[in-house]
């Protein structure tokens, strides 16, 4: 396995959980135990919230039959990795609520997803979230309703070893670095970043 210190490197102190979990493209066909896939959802439910209305939503697939249905709509480049982990899960937020549109619902989804990833981390588990898949495809074969929006397919399972993805693949398979903090913070104004 990578080891993930030689490529990150925080510019500040930061608890390790969020410079060691990456995005693998390897899984191992292993089946993560039901108590331990919910505690990722579990933890998604804790996310905040924008006046607590809590938009996100997650379909998972996790039987054969399931999964062939996720990977109907999932881009060839991506499901010649991700066909192999046991889970896969569409993150999906409600876009409207009693009072009218809710402007915060993609945020808000995307706060779980970093909850789910960062609960899956620890659980030993590894997360891949992908938007190359065909949206209204999922949208009809998943039977979504119109005032829900589709964000991202996640596949989930236990990290497998690189050598098991196709050559090309085996390159990109480390984790990533970040673009120094000075330039995604600025203090007053949009001035310089």
């Amino acid at each position: 396995m990578v080891n993930v210190s030689t490529i990150r490197k925080p510019n500040f102190e930061v608890s390790p959980q969020f410079i060691n979990r990456w995005s693998p493209r390897s899984f191992l066909e292993k089946e993560i135990p039901e108590n331990v896939l919910f505690s990722l959802f579990e933890a998604a439910r804790w996310a905040p919230s924008a006046s607590n209305i809590q938009p996100w939503k997650f379909i998972i697939a996790r039987t054969k039959e399931d999964l062939e249905k996720f990977h109907s709509f999932i881009m060839p480049g991506n499901l010649v990795w991700c066909k192999k982990a046991p889970v896969l899960a569409v993150v999906a937020s409600q876009k409207t609520t009693e009072r009218g549109p809710n402007s915060w619902h993609a945020f808000d989804a995307g706060t779980a997803w970093g909850y789910l990833a960062l609960e899956a981390h620890k659980k030993g588990l590894v997360t891949h979230a992908m938007g190359g898949f065909e949206k209204e495809k999922a949208r009809e074969v998943l039977s979504v309703p119109d005032d829900i929006e589709i964000h991202a397919v996640i596949a989930i399972g236990y990290q497998g070893e690189k050598e098991i993805l196709p050559e090309n693949l085996q390159e990109r398979e480390q984790p990533s670095d970040r673009r120094p903090l000075k330039e995604l913070l600025s203090e007053g104004t949009f001035d310089n970043i």
